[in-house]
Protein backbone atom coordinates (compact mmCIF):
# COMPACT_ATOMS: atom_id res chain seq x y z
CA UNK A 1 0.00 0.00 0.00
CA UNK A 2 1.27 3.45 -0.90
CA UNK A 3 1.39 5.96 1.96
CA UNK A 4 -1.17 8.75 2.11
CA UNK A 5 1.61 11.34 2.04
CA UNK A 6 3.04 9.98 -1.21
CA UNK A 7 -0.41 9.70 -2.77
CA UNK A 8 -1.15 13.31 -1.79
CA UNK A 9 2.17 14.54 -3.17
CA UNK A 10 1.63 12.81 -6.51
CA UNK A 11 -1.96 13.83 -7.24
CA UNK A 12 -1.18 17.09 -9.05
CA UNK A 13 1.33 15.68 -11.55
CA UNK A 14 -0.79 12.58 -12.13
CA UNK A 15 -3.97 14.56 -12.83
CA UNK A 16 -2.18 17.08 -15.05
CA UNK A 17 -0.51 14.23 -16.96
CA UNK A 18 -3.82 12.47 -17.52
CA UNK A 19 -5.46 15.70 -18.72
CA UNK A 20 -2.56 16.32 -21.11
CA UNK A 21 -4.04 13.60 -23.33
CA UNK A 22 -7.47 15.28 -23.42
CA UNK A 23 -10.49 16.22 -21.39
CA UNK A 24 -11.75 13.83 -18.73
CA UNK A 25 -14.43 13.76 -16.07
CA UNK A 26 -13.86 12.66 -12.50
CA UNK A 27 -14.78 8.99 -12.79
CA UNK A 28 -12.59 8.63 -15.89
CA UNK A 29 -9.65 10.14 -14.01
CA UNK A 30 -10.15 7.74 -11.09
CA UNK A 31 -10.29 4.76 -13.46
CA UNK A 32 -7.21 5.97 -15.38
CA UNK A 33 -5.21 6.23 -12.16
CA UNK A 34 -6.25 2.74 -11.12
CA UNK A 35 -5.37 1.31 -14.55
CA UNK A 36 -2.06 3.17 -14.92
CA UNK A 37 -0.92 2.14 -11.42
CA UNK A 38 -1.94 -1.48 -11.84
CA UNK A 39 -4.45 -1.04 -9.02
CA UNK A 40 -1.88 0.25 -6.53
CA UNK A 41 -3.45 3.71 -6.46
CA UNK A 42 -7.16 3.77 -5.80
CA UNK A 43 -8.56 7.25 -5.49
CA UNK A 44 -12.01 8.08 -4.15
CA UNK A 45 -14.37 10.88 -5.18
CA UNK A 46 -13.78 12.48 -1.79
CA UNK A 47 -10.06 12.65 -2.47
CA UNK A 48 -10.19 13.65 -6.16
CA UNK A 49 -12.70 16.49 -6.29
CA UNK A 50 -11.03 18.79 -3.74
CA UNK A 51 -7.79 18.45 -5.73
CA UNK A 52 -9.60 19.20 -9.01
CA UNK A 53 -11.20 22.28 -7.44
CA UNK A 54 -7.82 23.49 -6.15
CA UNK A 55 -6.16 22.94 -9.54
CA UNK A 56 -8.98 24.89 -11.19
CA UNK A 57 -8.70 27.70 -8.64
CA UNK A 58 -4.94 27.86 -9.31
CA UNK A 59 -5.59 28.12 -13.07
CA UNK A 60 -3.94 24.79 -13.96
CA UNK A 61 -7.16 23.27 -15.28
CA UNK A 62 -10.52 24.50 -16.50
CA UNK A 63 -13.88 22.77 -16.58
CA UNK A 64 -17.08 22.75 -18.54
CA UNK A 65 -20.36 20.94 -18.21
CA UNK A 66 -21.28 18.67 -21.11
CA UNK A 67 -23.91 16.08 -21.79
CA UNK A 68 -22.43 12.59 -22.15
CA UNK A 69 -23.42 10.09 -24.84
CA UNK A 70 -25.77 8.54 -22.28
CA UNK A 71 -27.49 11.89 -21.75
CA UNK A 72 -25.96 12.57 -18.32
CA UNK A 73 -24.58 15.99 -17.48
CA UNK A 74 -20.90 15.68 -16.54
CA UNK A 75 -18.19 18.15 -15.63
CA UNK A 76 -15.18 17.69 -17.91
CA UNK A 77 -11.74 18.97 -16.95
CA UNK A 78 -9.06 20.27 -19.33
CA UNK A 79 -5.45 21.26 -18.73
CA UNK A 80 -4.65 24.94 -19.38
CA UNK A 81 -1.45 26.43 -20.78
CA UNK A 82 -0.50 27.37 -17.22
CA UNK A 83 -1.19 23.77 -16.22
CA UNK A 84 1.15 22.51 -18.94
CA UNK A 85 3.88 24.79 -17.59
CA UNK A 86 3.21 23.55 -14.06
CA UNK A 87 3.38 19.95 -15.26
CA UNK A 88 6.84 20.58 -16.74
CA UNK A 89 7.96 22.00 -13.38
CA UNK A 90 6.50 18.99 -11.56
CA UNK A 91 8.18 16.57 -13.98
CA UNK A 92 11.59 18.14 -13.38
CA UNK A 93 11.12 17.93 -9.61
CA UNK A 94 9.92 14.30 -9.66
CA UNK A 95 12.72 13.26 -12.02
CA UNK A 96 15.27 14.87 -9.68
CA UNK A 97 13.85 12.94 -6.73
CA UNK A 98 13.77 9.74 -8.79
CA UNK A 99 17.41 10.22 -9.86
CA UNK A 100 18.54 10.74 -6.27
CA UNK A 101 16.65 7.68 -5.02
CA UNK A 102 17.93 5.58 -7.93
CA UNK A 103 21.50 6.39 -6.92
CA UNK A 104 20.79 5.55 -3.30
CA UNK A 105 18.97 2.32 -4.09
CA UNK A 106 21.45 0.98 -6.63
CA UNK A 107 22.47 -2.56 -5.82
CA UNK A 108 25.61 -2.49 -3.73
CA UNK A 109 28.60 -4.43 -5.01
CA UNK A 110 29.10 -7.82 -3.42
CA UNK A 111 32.46 -8.91 -2.13
CA UNK A 112 33.05 -12.63 -2.21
Amino acid sequence: MISKALVAASTKPIILSILLSGENYGYQIIQSVKRISGGKLEWSDGMLYPVLHRLEKDGFISSKWKTSHEGRLRKYYLITDLGKEELETEKKQWLSVHAALSKLWKPLPTFD
